[in-house]
């Protein structure tokens, strides 16, 4: 499933969300980094991307994975403004870093244009020694990024579920007939 496509170039980013400092892949270095390139008016997008990237932030342990999101906006410029980007992650309530591609000349924005990415919503996958070894555009199913993640955390050191506590045993009360979205605890009735 893997191919070592080059050294990820730099994220070329005007401005970031959700970290109070800016982001490099250099300072990744050591952590598997998933990159989710979108676009906020896209619609897979919205219904399955970044609520993936939402997912793979709770599922794996920060210090082995990092989780980022890359607005990259390749068409309805006037729109997409940074202010609008600011209101939309705060109504999703994104929490991982996103970083808002700078402008290039013509279309593509410049990040878009080094990673070669054919359109929102696209998937990179860098290792942690910063190479890439996954792009993969539009819709990835839940699973196969899973399993990626995995091998890619597996293949320097061991990687985490991060402490979610939804993960948790029921508790005795919970577990005496109730099923949820989530499932029916044993004992349920």
């Amino acid at each position: 499933m893997f191919t070592t496509l080059a050294e990820a170039p730099a994220l070329q980013v005007s401005r970031w969300l959700n970290t109070e400092v800016p982001l490099t892949l250099e300072s990744l270095r050591g952590r598997v980094v998933v990159l989710h390139a979108f676009q906020m008016l896209c619609p897979a997008c919205v219904s399955h991307a970044l609520p993936q990237a939402k997912k793979t932030r709770q599922l794996f342990a920060a210090s082995d994975v990092a989780v980022i999101g890359l607005h990259t906006v390749f068409e309805h410029h006037d729109v997409m403004t940074a202010a609008a980007l600011d209101a939309f992650v705060h109504e999703y309530r994104y929490t991982f870093p996103i970083g808002i591609d700078t402008p290039s000349q013509g279309s593509i924005p410049a990040t878009m244009r080094e990673y070669q990415l054919q359109g929102t919503p696209s998937t990179v996958l860098i290792d942690r020694r910063g190479r890439i070894r996954l792009s993969h555009f539009g819709l990835l199913d839940d699973m196969a990024l899973g399993g990626a993640i995995g091998q890619l955390a597996a293949e320097d050191a061991p990687t985490a579920l991060a402490a979610d506590p939804s993960n948790q045993a029921p508790s005795a009360l919970q577990a005496a007939g109730r099923c949820d979205d989530d499932g029916c605890p044993t004992g349920a009735t």
